[in-house]
């Protein structure tokens, strides 16, 4: 039976890195991006910031009025949800050119089975490669897990953030979950490792104690669960790597070998990509509520527009036409060259 070699691939902050990527003066500050603070009386949380920002204390899901209260002189932005999904779709893009077994699990998280490398050294080469590939195309770093399973490859990549890549072969697995704490086992949270403890008396808890537990203990006190936990404590994971079951957006890119600023030259290349974009619709009979064009001009400088229709419809002339509106009002607000343009519909499900 082939071993089986599973990859996390994770991008480091992805939000706010993509927001110092498009305005390389946030460099070097702390980043927070989600709720309006406003100045310490916000009522949201905190989506994401970057690792200057988490010096401070700071982390996803706080409530961004602490966040504010930690370090007021924080850069604060709003979630630009369009720009992420873009960068997103490009680098599953260049995943895909890697793999063909992936499971995307988030905008800047998936899973990729690579069994087909056979040896570590080889899987860790083949993340090296995507690593840099990314960095090359979206000016963004990674970091990357390796191990025989997911919760094994999931584990390692938190402990190679930020912009590492750490591989955990089979023999090397129950050496480097032993003195981790029981929490970084899925399926155990908060609750379940307060169960824990006091079950073994103890304040802090590794999961080599863990292991000490019987099945019959661990089923005892999470019923079904238990069996679970008893498996994932000795690093054992079959939950497979589902490849993408349905296309959630259709999407063109095209990068110009030089910046231009050539309107006749943009507007063919755009209504081409228009063509393949239609084409595809065409060919899945699938209909779309959004549209989403993408400008990247000199100097990496990305944007994007969207419309969103309030129902979804087939209509590839109204697609052209509004499509190529959105890309008209990037060239009348920004006077820069061009280096990219795209465009993205989702598909209504």
């Amino acid at each position: 039976m082939e071993e089986r070699i599973i990859l996390l691939l994770d991008m480091d902050a992805f939000f706010a890195a993509i927001e110092e990527r498009e305005n390389p003066h946030f460099k070097g500050k702390p980043i927070v991006v989600g709720a309006d603070p406003k100045e310490g009386k916000g009522r949201g949380v905190v989506s994401t910031c970057n690792y200057e920002a988490r010096t401070y204390g700071i982390h996803s899901a706080l409530p961004i009025s602490e966040a504010y209260r930690l370090c007021p002189q924080a850069v604060f932005l709003p979630v630009n949800g369009a720009l992420y999904a873009a960068s997103s779709q490009n680098i599953m893009e260049i995943l895909r050119k890697y793999a063909s077994l992936i499971d995307q699990v988030s905008l800047d998280e998936a899973y990729l089975d690579i069994s087909f490398a056979i040896t570590y050294k080889k899987a860790k080469e083949l993340a090296e490669n995507i690593k840099g590939e990314i960095l090359k195309k979206e000016k963004l770093v990674c970091s990357c897990g390796i191990g025989p399973n997911k919760m094994i490859a999931k584990i390692a990549c938190e402990k190679a953030k930020p912009n590492g890549v750490l591989v955990v072969n089979p023999k090397k697995v129950q050496e480097f979950l032993s003195p981790l704490d029981i929490q970084e086992i899925s399926g155990v949270g908060p609750k379940a490792a307060e169960k824990l403890k006091k079950f073994f008396g103890v304040e802090q808890m590794t999961i080599q104690k863990l292991k000490k537990a019987s099945k019959k203990d661990l089923q005892a006190l999470f019923g079904v669960m238990g069996q679970g936990i008893y498996e994932r404590a000795r690093g054992r994971d079959n939950s497979p790597v589902k490849a993408e079951q349905q296309v959630k957006s259709i999407g063109k890119e095209h990068t110009f070998q030089q910046d231009t600023r050539d309107g006749e030259h943009l507007l063919s290349v755009f209504r081409k990509l228009a063509s393949e974009v239609i084409k595809e619709l065409k060919k899945e009979n699938l209909s779309f509520k959004t549209i989403t064009v993408v400008c990247r001009f000199q100097g990496f400088e990305t944007h994007t527009k969207s419309k969103t229709f309030k129902v979804a419809f087939q209509d590839y002339k109204m697609f052209e036409r509004e499509a190529t509106r959105l890309l008209l009002k990037f060239l009348v607000e920004n006077l820069k060259p061009v280096r990219l343009i795209g465009v993205r519909v989702n598909i209504s499900s």
